[in-house]
């Protein structure tokens, strides 16, 4: 009874830099939501005053406070991924800077989560990770 070669072949590397683009997928799309959602509360609260101001002249929160806090969690867990599958893929310090930033930038994570995912799996599949 012997195992199939393609069950066995398949690199290390291949599984873990397929496993850290899926959480560094995952995690930008969520960081971005989050930071939307922040700006969103934002432009609500100090440009529109949507909830009115407290005794002190504070604006108030219209979405909630925790969204904030949400995003500054969600965004460190965003920074490990990206940290991750920086180091799996062996890119250059720029590209860190970039998937690092896009966690604050409204928008950017969205439309550097499609590069970064594509080039990664180009990669992956360079170095023989092709699904069989």
């Amino acid at each position: 009874m012997t195992e199939s070669p393609t069950a066995t072949s398949v690199d290390p590397w291949v599984r873990k830099a397929r496993g850290a683009t899926l959480r560094y997928r995952v995690m930008a799309w969520i960081t971005g939501t989050l930071l939307l959602l922040l700006c969103v509360e934002l432009i609500l609260k100090y440009v529109f005053h949507a909830n009115g101001v407290d005794a002190a002249g504070t604006p108030n929160p219209v979405i909630g406070a925790w969204i904030a806090y949400a995003h500054g969690w969600v965004y460190v867990v965003y920074l490990v991924t990206v940290f991750d599958l920086w180091s799996k893929m062996r890119w250059r310090l720029g590209r860190l800077a970039t998937m690092a930033a896009a966690g604050v930038v409204p928008v950017m994570s969205f439309v550097l989560e499609r590069t970064v995912h594509a080039q990664a799996l180009a990669r992956i599949e360079a170095a023989g990770g092709a699904r069989r």
